[in-house]
């Protein structure tokens, strides 16, 4: 019984002074020896020297903490941010004085007199807590504040964050050594500013930016006094004492600031009088957004598929975006952007069942420069307008006859010229391929004005089915079509494309195979840029923190993932076939009419899939090539219109504000003669 009172019942004064080590960092390197044994005795002292002697760690050498990673688009305009904590770090001089003073009177009113170790105020608490038989006061410095906030803002692992947490006397005496060494190597204003913009003020704000923006909407450099001495006061409490929580509070705790300011000289009474009598006035901003999905973001499947890129592709962590402090420059039109959103949206209203994609890249480089769609990116599954699917970028529906211009050129490349000549009836039966067992007929859509001779040419610009099924009745078989698409950079087709080879599906050339709008619009960049293909990629480079190229572990060059192979096709056929399409924007037959800019030349295919469950339109131009698919996601439904009316009308009202701001660009001649047409 007595061993378990004495055990229970410790001396006040250990317990006191045992309080104070674990609440209290030690006042500097004489201090520390002196107390230790005194508390703990020798045995433990001993066992502590290692690690008041380690050396600083990585984390409190870097003159800042890095604010948040933002991704830009070409231009410079920001995109959006990855972060974890929301900082924006700011120098000394984008910091208003008031703020300075104000932190450092409620704070560390000696800040400026200590070596990161306040000796009388710990000597101060010493006494005051052995005499009373508890710990009742603090004396940790804005130094050592500093110290802890960072080793627990960079932990990553729940390790590192136990260590720069736990009530232990190591932890106290290895923040005590630390702090003193700050000192020793940093200015006071660097580490008065360092803590500036890494100390929690609440509502997700880090940093003394974040937080200016937070409350006031307003600039660190512009913070008046009564707002800094708000700010200044919630470094202890951000939680109870917000002014958007409890405003009555918060000017209780302001006007304590602003009486510490007073006290030491930084205000006069007056200005402390007139501050204090002010209300508590807020004017919150909302918070940057945090990765893709939401209103806030420009090109949300964009954003989308760039976070896809870099961590897939190039092979980044989650972490390096959030907690990096990278700068990511995309190859995002923003122009392109805002009007191919106002496009896609003025044909198909948010949130329509009827999903419309916009996807633009730009030949003979690969850069993505646009996607659109009438939804927002984000994970409310209860909300119509937004979806987690990028369906511009995944393979949902076929996309009709843009799947003629493989077949065409694949015709070229067997050495059939444009005026290639073929007579066919309306209905056509095929003479090489078969539905199932039985014979594979095909039908023209529309008022039945097909003439039934048609050159290869004329056929692709007015797209006739049975022209394009006698053609690959002419090729006898769809390998050649299959392989030149893939070749071209379709990329969607290649989990079905040895299927399709194997079951010599004659419904090829009508596109009926799930097609990925992005895969779509890079093979058409193919021909646009005279056969090369690119590889698409919507980032630029990669800037490290301190706006250095990010390097892989191994110290090589992160890199981008742009490839380009040349000649995927002749350039000769790659300008024949560019030159074919467009015949379909400028003739008075051709499908693709609606998309025509005066005085731009742009080659047109569209699509329209079986019972209109999709419809499709690329165009190109020697800058751009943009895909519009529209269809119905979850569901096989007539859309409505064809892919010229409603896709070429998308494209045409995207490109329009682009195109006329720029010099018009023309495609070289065709490689291959191309037959007269009528009207042509």
């Amino acid at each position: 019984m007595a061993r378990s009172h004495r055990s229970g019942h410790r001396n006040p004064r250990l317990r006191a002074a045992g309080g104070l080590l674990l609440a209290l960092p030690l006042s500097g390197a004489l201090l520390a020896a002196l107390l230790v044994p005194w508390v703990v005795g020798p045995g433990l002292a001993a066992r502590t020297s290692a690690t008041l002697l380690a050396p600083l760690p990585v984390e409190l050498t870097d003159a800042t903490p890095p604010g948040n990673t933002v991704v830009l688009a070409s231009d410079g305009s920001v995109i959006t941010y990855y972060y974890r904590n929301n900082r924006t770090p700011v120098g000394a001089d984008r910091i208003a004085d008031v703020m300075e003073q104000a932190l450092v009177a409620i704070e560390d009113e000696r800040f400026y007199e200590h070596n990161g170790l306040d000796v009388q105020g710990t000597l101060r608490a010493l006494a005051r807590n052995v005499s009373s038989g508890d710990v009742e006061e603090g004396g940790s410095t804005i130094t050592q504040q500093l110290v802890k906030q960072t080793l627990l803002q960079t932990a990553v692992t729940p390790e590192d964050r136990q260590a720069a947490t736990e009530q232990t006397v190591g932890r106290k005496l290895r923040e005590a050594r630390l702090a003193l060494a700050l000192e020793e190597t940093h200015p006071k204003e660097e580490i008065l500013t360092r803590y500036l913009n890494t100390v929690y003020f609440g509502e997700g704000a880090y940093g003394v930016q974040a937080a200016a923006q937070a409350y006031f909407g307003a600039d660190a450099a512009d913070l008046t006094l009564p707002q800094a001495a708000m700010l200044a006061g919630l470094v202890q409490t951000p939680t109870s004492d917000s002014p958007l929580v409890d405003p009555e509070r918060a000017r209780e705790r302001r006007n304590v600031v602003l009486e510490r300011m007073q006290a030491v000289g930084y205000i006069s009474e007056d200005e402390r009088a007139e501050a204090a009598a002010g209300p508590v006035e807020t004017n919150p901003a909302p918070a940057p957004p945090n990765g893709c999905a939401g209103e806030g973001v420009l090109g949300g499947f964009f954003c989308d598929f760039l976070q896809q890129h870099l961590l897939g592709t190039l092979g980044m962590t989650q972490e390096q975006l959030e907690d990096g402090g990278l700068t990511i420059r995309t190859t995002l039109r923003a122009d392109l952007q805002r009007s191919a959103d106002a496009a896609v949206l003025a044909t198909q209203p948010m949130g329509d069942p009827v999903a419309a994609m916009f996807t633009a890249v730009e030949p003979g480089t690969g850069n993505v420069l646009a996607m659109s769609a009438n939804r927002v990116f984000g994970f409310d599954a209860e909300d119509p307008a937004q979806s987690s699917v990028n369906l511009n970028v995944v393979a949902s529906k076929g996309s009709g006859s843009t799947y003629k211009v493989f077949v065409a050129t694949a015709a070229l490349e067997r050495g059939l010229p444009p005026s290639h000549t073929i007579t066919t009836s309306d209905p056509y039966t095929s003479r090489v391929y078969r539905n199932g067992l039985d014979p594979y007929t095909v039908s023209n859509v529309g008022d039945g004005g097909f003439p039934p001779r048609l050159t290869m040419y004329e056929a692709l610009v007015r797209s006739s089915n049975t022209y394009f099924v006698a053609l690959e009745d002419d090729l006898g078989s769809v390998e050649g079509p299959v392989r030149v698409a893939q070749r071209l950079g379709l990329t969607s087709l290649d989990p079905v494309a040895d299927t399709v080879i194997a079951q010599n599906r004659g419904s090829f050339t009508l596109g009926p195979e799930a097609t990925s709008p992005l895969a779509l619009a890079s093979a058409y960049s193919t021909l646009a840029a005279d056969g090369t293909r690119c590889t698409p990629v919507p980032v630029v480079e990669v800037l490290d923190r301190d706006g250095r190229p990010l390097t892989r572990e191994d110290g090589s060059p992160l890199g981008t993932g742009a490839a380009c192979t040349p000649e995927v096709v002749s350039p000769q056929i790659a300008t024949t076939v560019t030159q074919m399409m467009v015949g379909g924007s400028s003739l008075p037959y051709g499908t693709g009419r609606r998309a025509a800019i005066p005085g731009h030349q742009i080659a047109t295919k569209t699509g329209t899939a079986q019972d209109r469950a999709s419809v499709s339109f690329v165009g190109s131009t020697p800058r751009y090539t943009a895909s519009v698919m529209l269809f119905n996601p979850t569901a096989n439904v007539d859309v409505g219109g064809f892919g010229g009316s409603r896709g070429g009308q998308i494209w045409h009202d995207a490109f329009l504000p682009v195109l006329s701001a720029e010099e018009p660009v023309f495609f070289p001649p065709p490689g291959i003669p191309l037959p007269p047409l009528p009207g042509g």
